[in-house]
């Protein structure tokens, strides 16, 4: 179903809201063997909000916009009562004392939390293999990745575990799962969504956004959890206003980045990509070629700011402020050692080369280089978006890989989020549509609109999803 489906229901009393919650729990307990996408599931909270909605419907109370509607959080995202782990030994123990910004307004909107979903730890990671607690596996596909880090919210939706999810995407980390597992997933832009409550990574790139199944639902979410928060100072003041129309194609200008055609682009990708472009053409659109001339240094630059970003962050997981601690009897220096061995090699790894990049006699030549790098790819979406309304290509090079393909080679890890990164970098929103399948796997297109275009981003998606083809084999 969908939220609207939902909505129409518990007002009809076709059914109760705990009726659907008993059935996608149902779901996760046939699934979840197989699947892993949840660290934890929260049946007794969800049946209590259920049965808190179906005694205000008996009432005759008004229902919110989303009553009813069963949701999992990546476990980045804090709910007061339920363990959040980031994917990590660090937090293994750790239970959230108070609910993220965007946990309360779905919970003040009706929406019923099923449970936390797995993540690469600390967001760190393109597979969702990086996790302390194992991996996820691609619904569609068993075998495959469900791609990262929000693999665990991604696979929950593609396996009907859940009717929508939050992630949260640092260069990728919502569009690159959503691609891989055949679902729709939205980064807003920077600002727009509250980041209280969320564990950071990075902080000038992460941002929350909604995973579905279809484009209406996502817009539906992100309606909910934007807007301005007190407790977030890099919040701004953002009213999306009412849902949104399928986009009139005829007299729309898509911008293609030549940049995201060139080689190392699985070819059966570029081929599913260029036929929705030529079905957009042929509706009306005016397809056109444009350049994105520093997407080749938008990567380094990323890694650059992501681990210097994340090496400050995760400073205060010494085990004495915050975190895992194991090494209580040990001198200060032994126990800052012995505390972080509760890190994964990843984790470790992107501390390292943020500290590194940070430190003195270096800070110039990377971190402020690539700074510099990051108002240039401004500059070249500005110059993008004066030539065309929105910009279409590839989520990834990649299509969805074999578990343990890539996860001993860092560099082929980092990889996968090419086409992704560089929305962080500038802050823009983009969204990923699925639009076929390539060898059996899913296939996504990202769409990228300048700040604060939501609406327009939302009614381009809805028109490319009423004419994909989106028909795939699923594996559970």
């Amino acid at each position: 179903m969908t939220i609207r489906e939902i909505q129409t229901g518990l007002r009809e009393k076709t059914f109760s809201a705990k009726e659907i919650t008993e059935s996608f729990l149902h779901n996760i307990r046939e699934k979840e063997p197989q699947v892993h996408a949840f660290l934890t599931v929260t049946s007794d909270l969800a049946l209590q909000q259920a049965q808190e909605i179906d005694s205000n419907i008996l009432k005759g109370k008004e229902i919110p916009e989303l009553a009813g509607v069963p949701y999992s959080l990546k476990d980045a995202i804090l709910a007061k009562g339920v363990p959040c782990t980031a994917g990590s030994r660090m937090l293994e123990h750790y239970t959230a004392t108070y609910d993220a910004k965007v946990v309360e307004n779905l919970r003040n909107a009706g929406a019923v939390l099923l449970g936390k979903t797995n993540m690469d730890e600390f967001g760190m990671g393109a597979s969702t293999e990086y996790s302390a607690f194992g991996p996820t596996h691609n619904p569609r596909n068993l075998s495959m990745v469900p791609g990262g880090s929000s693999g665990g919210s991604a696979a929950s939706v593609a396996a009907q575990e859940c009717l929508v999810s939050l992630g949260e995407d640092t260069g990728g980390s919502v569009r690159l799962p959503a691609s891989f597992c055949g679902v729709v997933g939205m980064k807003p832009t920077y600002g727009t969504v509250s980041r209280s409550g969320v564990i950071a990574l990075a902080s000038s790139l992460d941002q929350v956004g909604p995973f579905a199944e279809t484009v209406q639902d996502c817009e539906n979410v992100f309606r909910v959890i934007s807007g301005k928060d007190e407790q977030d100072a890099t919040s701004v003041l953002y009213e999306y206003g009412d849902a949104v129309d399928p986009m009139q194609i005829e007299g729309l200008t898509i911008g293609v980045p030549k940049e995201y055609f060139a080689k190392g682009l699985d070819p059966d990708i570029e081929k599913r990509v260029r036929e929705m472009l030529g079905k957009l053409a042929n509706a009306g659109a005016n397809v056109q070629e444009v350049s994105l001339p520093r997407t080749s240094e938008a990567l380094a630059a990323y890694y650059v700011i992501n681990t210097s970003e994340a090496s400050s962050n995760l400073a205060r997981y010494d085990g004495i402020r915050y975190g895992h601690a194991s090494g209580m009897h040990l001198s200060l220096q032994e126990a800052f050692v012995a505390n972080r061995e509760a890190f994964g090699e990843e984790v470790k790894r992107r501390i390292m080369l943020g500290t590194f990049a940070l430190s003195a006699g270096y800070y110039e030549a990377y971190y402020k280089a690539a700074q510099r790098v990051r108002d240039l790819l401004r500059k070249d979406f500005s110059e993008a978006f004066s030539k065309a309304d929105v910009l279409m290509g590839p989520v990834s090079p990649f299509l969805p890989f074999p578990l343990g393909e890539r996860v001993e080679d860092p560099l082929a890890m980092y990889l996968v989020d090419m086409y992704t990164v560089a929305a962080n970098l500038s802050g823009i929103p983009g969204i990923s549509v699925p639009i076929g399948s390539a060898r059996d796997l899913p296939v996504g297109l990202q769409i990228l609109a300048p700040h604060f275009k939501e609406r327009l981003l939302f009614s381009v998606a809805k028109t490319v999803e009423q004419i994909a083809d989106t028909s795939y084999h699923s594996g559970v």
